[in-house]
C-alpha cells in the first residue's frame, strides 16, 4: 500500500511539474482576410490622421495643402489680371534648393503677388497678430506664414527660419523690416545678412512699383492700379574675407551691396510700371 500511494505522490508531483501545451490554433481563411484588412485600414488611419505633423486638417497635411494652391490660383485668376501685372526675370523665383527672396515692402500685396510667381511653396514671416483668431491661424499656417513678434528680437522666430531654409525652403523677407511710403530704400537691417550666412542660400532682390498705390498702408481695400515686378541677379551668402565665417562688418557690408541692388530693382520696376499702355506680361510667362 505505501510503495503504491507513494506511486500516485510521484505521478501527481511529475504532472504539477510538466508546463501544458497551449493549443494550436485553427486558422482559417477568414481570419486571415480579415487581419489584412485591420491592418490595412490602421496603416490609413496613421496615414491620414487628423492631427499632428502630415495629418489630414493640419496646416501642413491635405487640407493645408489644398489651401495653399487654391489661393494661389485665386492670386494669379484675380491680381495678376485685375493689376495688368508686368515681371521680368521671374523665372529666377523658381530655382530649386534653399532661397531668400528679398523684395522691397510698400504693401499687404507684396508677398502674395511674388508667391504667385513661383510654384514652391514660399514660407514667409508674419507679424504674431494674424494668427489671432486660431482658424486664421491655421489658414495663416497653410498658405506658409510663420508667426514672428514685431518690436523685439525674435530669436525663436529666427531659428524657426534659419531650419526651414536648412531643409531647402525658399523664404520671403523683407529686409526693410515694414512698408515704407515712397520707392527710396529704407533702412536695410541686417537680419536677411545672417540668414543668408548661417543657411547659405543666396538672395534675390525684387522691386516692386505699384502696390503701393493699389493698397498703401491704413486702406482697407485695394483699388486698380498698374503694378510691376523686376527680380534681380541673386546675390551670394556673405562670407569672411578668407571665405570663411562671415563676422558683423562683412555682413554690414553685403547689407550695403543688398540696398545698392534693391535700389537698382526698384528704379527699373517704376520705369516698367510708368510705360505707356495697358499691355501685361502674358499669363504663360507668370505662371510656372
Amino acid at each position: 500500500m505505501c510503495s503504491r500511494y507513494a506511486r500516485q505522490v510521484r505521478k501527481c508531483e511529475r504532472a504539477a511539474q510538466r508546463v501544458p501545451r497551449s493549443p494550436i490554433p485553427q486558422v482559417g481563411r477568414r481570419d486571415v482576410i480579415a487581419e489584412r484588412q485591420n491592418h490595412r485600414v490602421a496603416k490609413r488611419v496613421s496615414r491620414w490622421q487628423l492631427r499632428g505633423p502630415g495629418g489630414l486638417l493640419a496646416d501642413d497635411g491635405l487640407a493645408g495643402l489644398t489651401a495653399w494652391r487654391a489661393t494661389r490660383g485665386l492670386i494669379r485668376i484675380l491680381l495678376f489680371r485685375v493689376y495688368r501685372l508686368r515681371a521680368t526675370d521671374q523665372e529666377r523665383l523658381r530655382e530649386s534648393g534653399p532661397l531668400i527672396y528679398a523684395p522691397v515692402h510698400r504693401s499687404h500685396l507684396d508677398g502674395p503677388l511674388i508667391g504667385g510667381l513661383t510654384q514652391r511653396r514660399v514660407r514667409y514671416l508674419g507679424k504674431e497678430e494674424l494668427f489671432h483668431p486660431k482658424p486664421l491661424g491655421w489658414f495663416m499656417r497653410s498658405i506658409g506664414t510663420f508667426p514672428v513678434r514685431r518690436g523685439e528680437a525674435d530669436l525663436d522666430a529666427m531659428r524657426a527660419a534659419l531650419g526651414l531654409l536648412q531643409g531647402g525652403a525658399a523664404m520671403l523677407v523683407f529686409p526693410e523690416g515694414t512698408r515704407q511710403p515712397s520707392d527710396e530704400i529704407g533702412t536695410v537691417f541686417d537680419g536677411t545678412a545672417w540668414l543668408s550666412a548661417k543657411s547659405g542660400a543666396p538672395v534675390l532682390p525684387v522691386g516692386i512699383a505699384g502696390t503701393r498705390e493699389a493698397m498703401p498702408s491704413g486702406a482697407k481695400f485695394p483699388k486698380r492700379t498698374q503694378v510691376a515686378i523686376v527680380v534681380g541677379e541673386p546675390l551670394a551668402a556673405p562670407t569672411g574675407p578668407d571665405g570663411g565665417r562671415a563676422r558683423r562688418p562683412d555682413m554690414t557690408a553685403w547689407t550695403a551691396t543688398l540696398r545698392a541692388a534693391l535700389e537698382d530693382c526698384q528704379r527699373r520696376a517704376r520705369a516698367l510700371a510708368n510705360q505707356p499702355g495697358r499691355a501685361r506680361t502674358p499669363m504663360r510667362d507668370l505662371v510656372p
